[in-house]
């Protein structure tokens, strides 16, 4: 009974650190690539971004009939995704470790910087953790013989595909080695409900993205564009700048608990155990380190963390119970739970609540001076390919504005560029510049990074095509709508018909 109110305890902390210091706007372009598939599921222009996120939008939209807001209904999904990883994570290190550990191993992730922050955007990543914690405790059970876990196993496996589609690359080896060991029957039982799980979201999916064309043509664009130029074979040496990537996402994940990985035994080893996790989170850092991967992305790393979790609690858990220093050890682990706290609140990161706060403040303020210094009737604003403040969220949050995205993308028919209005997204071969009078650039955010990439862009335009001018309490840049047939030779069209 107590061990069970413990549980309750911990999901409850889990659910109150995450409500109370939740977004309150789409923090992310995927975010609100996410915020716009709730009203229209089309990954061919983005809503969201391909390969879809199936399951992940309509779960979005059923909590969406509840709360009204977008951001607020994502959000929500993370929380209760971060109290089910929570559990899972508990269940897994009991199974391995015993109830001692596995107390610690909540309090690890009741206090990870990283997983703190994604149970507070709308984004997947902590949904993902939440599978990866499920898929594989739920393995384990099939891997140490237990067949009454196949079909769960199964089923957990095909939903987690559903909800992230990369679930079912990075997690498939673990529950492949799981099924292996059980005999014929208990294998065409445990396909037949993964492929029965799959095609129930599945089928929908594609009718929903009108049809298999439709839905891949997009997602292997994509893939050519971004990831599949920054594998190891387009560059061998970003594989090193990978490594590191992954260490430090790592290290931001488990905060001071990472100490722990460097001292101290968790329990004696087990050959089954050691072999199961590495066919866990090899696939997924291999991929990350020989395929793609952002530090703005760290939520990737997520789907690896949960074996990690409980291998540190454990150790965490020995250095605890420690013969000498019981107060010190203690103290030690209170410092290191206010040292994680200080890196979620206010951590130089995009992944901090300092961070999650001066984006929104920022947002609030250009949003609400574009609305009142600029004509939504003559005035054409121009964004660009950013994870803030970019195209997406000025056409999210000014949806009485045509937005148009920098620059043109290419595409089956030629040259097209992305056109926002009223929250919806269209991929159009031309637009037309004769209704408006004059474009503005969405003003990125502050930084060097960004600063250059506006100066560069800005150099493409004549020396007097541009000028600066206060929206409010903004610095912008503006300019004559004939000058864009510089930015899009093929899309931006005069002397035609205005739509």
């Amino acid at each position: 009974m107590r061990r069970g109110l413990f549980v309750a305890a911990m999901m409850a902390a889990v659910a109150a650190t995450r409500f109370f210091f939740r977004s309150h706007l789409l923090y992310d372009l995927d975010s609100v690539d996410f915020g716009l598939a709730l009203q229209r599921f089309d990954p061919s222009v983005f809503q969201p971004h391909p390969p879809g996120y199936f399951l992940y939008v309509m779960v979005g939209r059923l909590f969406n009939a509840f709360v009204s807001d977008a951001n607020e209904a994502l959000v929500v999904m993370s929380i209760a995704a971060s109290c089910g990883a929570a559990w899972a994570v508990y269940m897994l290190t009991k199974e391995w470790y015993g109830r001692g550990p596995a107390a610690v191993s909540a309090l690890l992730f009741l206090f990870s910087p990283l997983c703190w922050f994604h149970g507070t955007v709308a984004l997947t990543y902590i949904v993902e953790a939440f599978f990866s914690a499920l898929v594989g405790w739920l393995c384990w059970k099939v891997y140490s013989g237990r067949t009454g876990f196949v079909i769960p196993a199964a089923m957990a496996f095909g939903l987690a595909a559903g909800f992230r589609p990369s679930a079912g690359l990075l997690l498939g080896p673990v529950w492949l080695a799981s099924m292996y060991r059980m005999n014929w029957k208990y294998r065409f039982a445990g396909l037949g409900a993964f492929a029965a799980t799959v095609v129930a979201w599945c089928v929908p999916m594609l009718l929903a993205s009108g049809g298999v064309s439709s839905f891949f043509r997009p997602l292997v664009q994509l893939w050519v564009t971004v990831p599949g130029r920054r594998t190891a074979l387009n560059d061998p040496a970003s594989v090193i700048a990978r490594v590191f990537t992954i260490g430090w996402i790592l290290i931001l994940c488990f905060g001071s608990s990472t100490i722990a990985a460097f001292g101290g035994s968790e329990a004696p080893a087990s050959r089954d155990r050691t072999r199961f996790i590495w066919i866990w989170i090899a696939p997924g850092l291999c991929f990350f380190s020989f395929v793609f991967l952002l530090f703005v992305n760290s939520g990737y790393l997520l789907v690896v963390t949960p074996p990690l979790f409980a291998l540190l609690a454990a150790r965490v858990h020995g250095f605890l119970c420690g013969a000498r220093y019981q107060r010190l050890r203690w103290a030690a682990l209170a410092a290191g739970a206010a040292v994680n706290c200080a890196v979620f609140f206010f951590a130089p990161l995009y992944c901090s609540r300092q961070s999650v706060v001066e984006f929104e403040r920022n947002l609030r303020a250009i949003a609400g001076d574009f609305q009142a210094n600029l004509n939504a009737g003559d005035t054409l604003i121009i964004g660009f390919d950013s994870h803030f403040l970019g195209y997406r969220h000025a056409g999210y949050y000014l949806p009485q504005f045509r937005v148009v995205q920098y620059p043109e993308v290419a595409s089956g028919g030629g040259r097209k560029v992305f056109a926002m209005q009223g929250r919806d997204t269209q991929l159009v071969s031309e637009f037309c510049l004769d209704r408006y009078k004059e474009f503005v650039f969405f003003p990125l955010p502050a930084g060097g990074e960004y600063a250059a990439y506006g100066e560069k862009i800005r150099a493409l335009l004549p020396a007097d095509a541009l000028r600066v001018r206060k929206v409010g309490g903004v610095t912008a840049f503006s300019g004559s709508i004939a000058a864009l047939r510089t930015l899009f030779p093929s899309t931006a069209r005069a002397g035609c018909r205005a739509r």
